[in-house]
């Protein structure tokens, strides 16, 4: 278990610059006034109301997290009447974006870290967490603040570290011959070649939902032309026209005309990609860490690794996407924000910790909790980010939201085979803004 923790204090220095319908809200009973002994009744204060909005609907895997977290929180703080609303990912982003512009945002909310947040920040819609980060810092290291400290100002507290992996399913492997993840791109072509012939679909991708092409896309992308070149990319530093980003687009639309995917994907959500990979229709699902906790009951037969190297002299083992992102900030117009702050800096520890026991990623906190219950998963992804060597944050958060949307338009449209890997890249330098 030394071990297993200082896997997890380690990750703090793999940061770089740099995955869900409507579900009801919980609102916990408040304070009445209650009379002293016979004479005058003692006026009890009116419990302050605070607003929480997240993503952690029914289906996602860190609902439980969020439910316990508030539970605790509500026990522990009946002073505070937390009112909080979770929305599925794709949704929330246009959500919390139009709260934004028209300044009715909720006291706390869930952002991604990067460019996302940055946003809000310039817009000056966020809470400075500076003060409140005084009494949480010991346990809270500020290696894993980066992506949410802007202009050497701490913005939002993050949860969980999460990097996207490569999730196999090796019985399914095994009947095509392989009784190991490929370790090479050539193997891992030549391994999905033998699953389309015993009739295994090796991969399955939600097109409703882009954001899960770019785990997919990314990884592609990444380990043909490096860490370093993609984040150039992400920040306007350097052009998209590159021809190691043209032929990784061009790989990836060959890896669907040659069956690769399953065709019914681009109809389906995550969700539903998700259950088929459990069920085991699929061979593989790239997707983030935090789908350790999805996977729970079938790990015995599921292996984690990292999506192998395409070009070798421009990338390497260790180069990740992902890094700490998911988090809670304290909106500006927040009527409350001292009391608000430091709730959302409890709740986002209490989230990790139990993210963390079920699997949904590395804490951003030091745990200071029994962690023998962690699943071997957890563990597997523990060890992946501590060799590490550099992790460049998701694309649509490190970007601008404007940003964002216009790449993630242009990956549903590489996914639907609309565009090839020359329209994308011609297309993203034109209408990217600088």
């Amino acid at each position: 278990m030394k071990k297993v923790i200082a896997l997890l204090l380690a990750m703090g220095m793999l940061v770089s610059l740099a995955g869900c319908g409507k579900s009801a809200s919980e609102t916990p009973a408040t304070n009445d006034a209650t009379p002293t002994s016979g004479a005058a009744a003692t006026t009890v204060s009116e419990p302050t109301d605070l607003t929480m909005w997240c993503i952690a609907v029914e289906s996602d895997s860190n609902r439980h997290a969020y439910e316990t977290a508030i539970a605790d929180f509500q026990a522990a703080h009946p002073e505070i009447n937390l009112k909080w609303e979770a929305t599925q990912n794709q949704d929330y982003k246009t959500k919390i974006k139009a709260a934004a512009a028209a300044n009715e945002m909720p006291d706390i909310f869930f952002t991604w870290g990067g460019g996302f947040l940055r946003e809000f920040v310039d817009a000056g819609r966020v809470y400075c967490l500076d003060d409140a980060y005084a009494d949480y810092s010991t346990a809270l290291p500020d290696k894993v603040l980066t992506n949410h400290t802007y202009d050497g100002k701490l913005y939002a507290a993050p949860t969980n570290y999460n990097a996207v992996a490569m999730f196999a399913n090796m019985d399914l492997l095994k009947q095509a011959g392989f009784d190991k993840v490929p370790g090479t791109y050539d193997e891992l072509m030549a391994c999905c070649d033998a699953l389309v012939a015993k009739g295994i679909i090796p991969f399955g991708c939600s097109g409703k939902e882009t954001w899960c092409v770019t785990e997919y896309l990314e990884s592609i992308i990444e380990k043909s032309v490096g860490a370093s070149a993609l984040t150039d990319m992400y920040l306007g530093k350097a052009p998209w026209n590159n021809e190691g980003v043209i032929k990784a687009v061009n790989n990836f639309q060959e890896m669907i005309t040659k069956n690769y995917f399953d065709p019914e994907g681009i109809a389906l959500s995550n969700d539903e990609v998700k259950a088929n990979f459990i069920a085991g229709k699929y061979a593989f699902y790239i997707n983030g860490t935090w789908n350790c906790a999805s996977f729970v009951d079938i790990a015995d037969k599921v292996q984690i690794a990292e999506f192998p190297v395409i070009d070798s002299t421009q990338s390497q083992l260790g180069e990740l996407i992902g890094g700490p992102s998911d988090s809670l900030a304290v909106a500006a117009s927040s009527k409350n924000p001292e009391i608000a702050a430091k709730t959302a800096f409890e709740l986002a520890k209490s989230v990790s910790h139990y993210g963390y026991l079920d699997g949904n990623g590395l804490p951003a906190w030091t745990p200071d909790y029994d962690t023998s219950s962690v699943n071997k998963l957890t563990l597997t992804v523990a060890e992946i980010i501590n060799n590490s060597k550099q992790s460049v944050l998701f694309g649509d958060g490190i970007q601008s939201a404007d940003n964002a949307n216009i790449y993630l338009d242009y990956v549903s449209q590489i996914y639907a085979s609309a565009i090839d890997g020359k329209a994308f890249v011609e297309g993203l330098d034109k209408d990217l803004k600088k």
